[in-house]
């Protein structure tokens, strides 16, 4: 995948040892009434990439807050290929950089910092006044978004009541979950992949059996929690079952889950950040070490928006 070094870019080829050992830098500002980084619609920028799900939590918010207005958003091309996530606006759903022209999102990155070291990821919130890097930690942006913007929206995704709750469970999901399908699909052991499966299908059956008794994972309302789990279960039949070979079951066979992942597709705005093809081809297409000839599969066909009977 490769990655930035002193403002470099270094294809995976090119990475030193040393490289690899590097501490990466990050932005990790926030936008809040007591930051030199004020809620101001207009002011801040979103560069995704669709098929991320990192980043897909933070168009989820944007989406559910009705923030499109409020915030511009620039989207990658789904193949990911030695310099990283490049702009392909030929492409069906891809956009150029329309703030500064770039090819490769690298530039941004060492536009905000011309000696930046570490991964360039998505997603990126961009400050247009100050023209720099705000933050590109996803569970961050998410965070910010869903209390900086709270006003612009219809729903309260991160109440102070339940944060701590909400955060627990971000915290129970990242590793079995949101990370272990990774942690599964890149393993190059077997007992390392073993166990990767292990956790993640445990964390499963435990999230299936929460949600017999509830609509959501906090309660009777949809919060953060959710929108960082939708976006792995909205990927899972299509490409970590098969891909990553998080095969012990599918998605639907989990009957909670399921009906709770078409549950939230079917909230109004969600629809639109979900694109099955770029998801498809970024993970098929990009990943050449698990699938070297780039074959993308024809199945499954599944129907998110088949009645979901959780309401």
């Amino acid at each position: 995948m490769g990655q930035l070094i002193d403002g470099r870019w270094k294809t995976d080829d090119e990475l030193t040892a040393a490289d690899r050992d590097r501490s990466p830098d990050s932005f990790r500002e926030r936008v809040g009434p007591d930051s030199r980084f004020t809620p101001e619609p207009g002011r801040y920028h979103l560069y995704v990439a669709r098929a991320c799900p990192w980043a897909h939590g933070a168009v989820l918010v944007r989406a559910l807050f009705g923030l499109e207005d409020a915030i511009s958003v620039n989207i990658v091309d789904p193949y990911r290929g030695d310099d990283g996530w490049q702009f392909t606006p030929d492409k069906p759903g891809c956009t150029p950089d329309s703030l500064h022209g770039s090819d490769y999102l690298h530039e941004v990155y060492t536009r905000a910092d011309p000696a930046f070291t570490g991964r360039v990821t998505t997603p990126v919130l961009w400050d247009k006044q100050e023209g720099t890097i705000v933050n590109n930690e996803s569970i961050e942006i998410m965070r910010m978004l869903a209390t900086a913007f709270e006003d612009h929206g219809d729903v309260s995704l991160y109440p102070e009541s339940k944060r701590e709750r909400i955060d627990a469970v971000v915290e129970e999901l990242h590793d079995p979950v949101n990370r272990g399908v990774y942690t599964a699909g890149f393993a190059t052991s077997q007992a390392a992949y073993e166990d990767a499966v292990s956790d993640l299908f445990d964390a499963l059956d435990r999230w299936e059996s929460v949600l017999a008794d509830r609509r959501y994972l906090v309660g009777a309302s949809l919060t953060l929690a959710d929108l960082r789990l939708f976006p792995t279960l909205v990927r899972f039949d299509p490409v970590y079952h098969t891909h990553f070979r998080c095969n012990r079951k599918r998605l639907v066979d989990y009957p909670n889950l399921w009906g709770y992942t078409r549950d939230i597709y079917q909230r109004r705005g969600v629809a639109d950040t979900v694109n099955m093809a770029h998801i498809e081809n970024h993970y098929y297409r990009s990943h050449t070490g698990l699938n070297p000839n780039g074959l993308v599969p024809v199945g499954p066909d599944i129907d998110l928006t088949a009645p979901h009977q959780r309401g």
